[in-house]
């Protein structure tokens, strides 16, 4: 399969078209509620396994009301590997920032129902600590200067090159992250965000995508107590909290657990009961 959580001999087009073929399949009873069940089998599949764009080491909110240069940095950065997700207005921007934690906005000043200035009052307010970048057509020094004193860590007038972006994103991250390294350590265990690599006691381990993006979230957060619904959301975006359960992060954790055991690591992830998981070394 197509993908890096998957090793299956079957591409994308095989399963959605398995799953075409299962609603097309006329049924009804016991034999109904089976070709139900593979439908939700085949779907889970799909998410967990497919080449998304959702899926990467850090999680961005971009607040931007312009529909095209939105579009086109959302898929820009989706294949530098961050998980992206968008608010278009003001509104939307401060029920994002309430409900959800990232760790870089991208936030434009001037949005059709507010102001990106009062959203950064408000992060603030709740004494919350995401990187922010302004992206504003206002190149002006007084905005500047009231951006950075209200708290946000870098200024791109626009119109940008993408590139510069993602540079701009990578250093904002690596300094409050990584405290200007390029790498993160935490135990024997090394992780390389710019190449996806890990080693263990120096020595390179293969990890899936998701695996590596769990990883990579609790090397940011040693010791620290991790509610599930919060991990959920950091790796795989926002919309996960639609989802019933989170069997899926558990069978990640089990896979990601293992192979960090057999290759000898000293940090470990460590279950705690009701709550969530934490990464210590003992």
């Amino acid at each position: 399969m197509q993908g890096a959580d998957c090793t299956w001999p079957v591409t994308v087009f095989d399963l959605k078209f398995i799953i075409v073929w299962l609603e097309g399949v006329e049924k009804d009873g016991m034999v109904a509620l089976f070709f139900s069940l593979f439908q939700y089998f085949f779907r889970i599949i799909l998410f967990l396994c497919l080449e998304e764009p959702k899926v990467g080491l850090m999680k961005i909110l971009l607040v931007e009301d312009d529909a095209n240069l939105r579009e086109v940095t959302q898929r820009s950065l989706e294949k530098e590997r961050y998980v992206v997700e968008i608010a278009a207005d003001y509104r939307t921007a401060l029920q994002k920032i309430e409900d959800y934690d990232y760790d870089c906005i991208l936030l434009d000043i001037m949005l059709p129902d507010g102001s990106g200035l009062d959203l950064l009052e408000r992060l603030k307010e709740m004494h919350k600590r995401e990187n922010v970048i302004i992206l504003s057509a206002k190149d002006s020094i007084e905005d500047k200067v009231l951006g950075l004193e209200l708290g946000a860590d870098d200024y791109l007038p626009k119109p940008f090159h993408l590139v510069e972006l993602n540079a701009r994103i990578k250093s904002v991250i690596r300094r409050h992250q990584q405290g200007g390294e390029n790498s993160i350590k935490y135990g024997n265990i090394e992780i390389f965000p710019d190449q996806y690599g890990v080693t263990v006691a120096g020595k390179k381990i293969e990890l899936n995508r998701k695996e590596y993006d769990i990883l990579a979230y609790f090397m940011n957060r040693p010791g620290r107590l991790v509610n599930k619904n919060t991990l959920a959301e950091s790796v795989w975006g926002d919309h996960i909290d639609q989802f019933d359960n989170f069997d899926f992060v558990y069978a990640q954790i089990k896979n990601l657990r293992k192979k960090l055991k057999e290759a000898g690591a000293t940090p470990e992830l460590k279950a705690v009961y009701g709550f969530g998981y934490k990464m210590i070394v003992e």
